[in-house]
């Protein structure tokens, strides 16, 4: 028969009685609140994926389709992603350490293979997916969760050469160029953003020179600069966000810009109730995937809105506090990590968000948990599951456990 002992065996120390009536902790096992948010945002984002396409079967392009098909394969990524997220949640930092350099040179790989014809899909104009088997999967997402774990591993492992420029970040810099080019051939310039700003953000939370990290944020910028004015149709783009109501703009390169802006301008403060937009109704482009905001605009008004933009910056603070904590008990790598994963969020965030209020040119990037999207949702799912698991890690650590 099981039994417990009433006493408990100190190092170095003689037995002590144990006081039944000694306070346990009451520190979880992991972050509950946390959880519950990102459901939250996945189970919203998926009933105004269902209003968004909703009407999408009515149109040509979509005529194969049910009503349904949007909304059941979404529930489907939401569901395979969580059981993903789960097992990730199982795996050690320490093992995401060992496999970040691998893990970066495999998603390389899969960033040339978009571009070789037959196995690259081309949608759009874009060439960002993969043609597998019953799957289309996008390299570029993948990029954004494994750019978070070998930046952080690089700074740890060049922590002594992070003010040199040649042996600390210009092998760093090196290794986002080519990330880069590979990016804007396919072309994915949103992609190719928030990849630089994770290692950037990363190598500047890591110690990096401060001289030469705004040297390189200067050039960065030139550089993103002269690739709109060498290409005509983001020149034209970014001309037409700038007077978006003038005629030719309005009904070419800044229509879909427009109708956000009237999406919520109709829905004023409380919205015009779910299900009820007329924006979906074909004059919004992509209404269910890069322009979802709009749609809770319409339909739920500024209160939806700014309870959606609560939600991610719940997550994005928890993040950063779960990296502070990590770092003030020297798990530096898990730190920069929880970090990065904070700025992946936060940037995608905030440039969708963006996007769809008028204050950025237009750029196709979905909004994190809730646009329509199985690779997006399923990254996005990975990357908060390691976070999760960092914050599982601390616990334990803070507890004095180990690992």
């Amino acid at each position: 028969m099981a039994f417990q002992l009433p006493f408990s065996f100190g190092s170095g120390s003689a037995a002590k009685p144990l006081d039944s009536r000694a306070r346990q902790s009451k520190m979880m096992d992991y972050d509950k609140p946390l959880v519950w948010v990102v459901l939250l945002l996945m189970l919203l984002g998926m009933v105004m994926v269902y209003s968004a396409s909703i009407s999408l079967s009515d149109a040509r392009k979509f005529a194969a389709y049910t009503n349904n098909y949007f909304v059941v394969r979404q529930a489907l990524f939401i569901g395979v992603s969580i059981v993903v997220g789960a097992l990730v949640f199982r795996i050690p930092v320490a093992t995401w350490q060992k496999m970040a350099p691998w893990l970066f040179i495999g998603t390389l790989v899969l960033l040339v293979m978009v571009l070789i014809p037959g196995l690259g899909v081309s949608v759009n104009g874009g060439r960002r997916w993969l043609n597998l088997p019953g799957l289309r999967p996008q390299p570029s997402e993948l990029m954004k969760v494994v750019m978070v774990l070998y930046a952080a591993d690089y700074t740890v492992r060049k922590q002594e050469y992070m003010h040199k420029l040649t042996k600390g970040f210009m092998p760093m810099a090196l290794a986002v160029s080519f990330v880069g080019l590979l990016l804007l051939m396919e072309p994915d310039l949103g992609a190719f953003g928030v990849i630089v700003c994770i290692a950037m953000g990363i190598l500047f939370l890591g110690g990096v020179n401060a001289i030469w990290f705004g040297g390189i944020g200067a050039m960065l910028t030139a550089i993103f600069v002269t690739i709109i004015a060498l290409s005509k149709f983001r020149r034209e783009r970014f001309f037409a966000y700038l007077d978006p109501w003038q005629e030719d703009n309005a009904l070419n390169k800044a229509y879909q810009l427009t109708h956000s802006l009237i999406a919520f301008g109709r829905g004023e403060l409380f919205g015009v109730g779910l299900g009820g937009s007329v924006e979906k109704l074909h004059y919004l482009p992509e209404a269910h995937t890069d322009f979802l905001l709009a749609v809770i605009g319409e339909e739920l008004g500024l209160v939806g809105v700014l309870i959606v933009i609560g939600m991610f910056y719940w997550i994005i603070k928890r993040a950063f506090d779960i990296g502070r904590q990590a770092i003030a008990i020297d798990q530096t790598f898990a730190g920069l990590t929880a970090k990065g994963i904070a700025i992946w969020i936060g940037v995608q965030t905030f440039i969708n968000m963006g996007v769809n209020l008028g204050l950025l040119p237009t750029k196709g990037l979905t909004l994190p948990l809730m646009s329509y999207g199985g690779t997006g949702v399923l990254i996005n799912c990975i990357g908060l599951a390691i976070l999760l698991r960092i914050d599982y890690e601390n616990r334990i650590l803070m507890r004095g456990g180990r690992l």
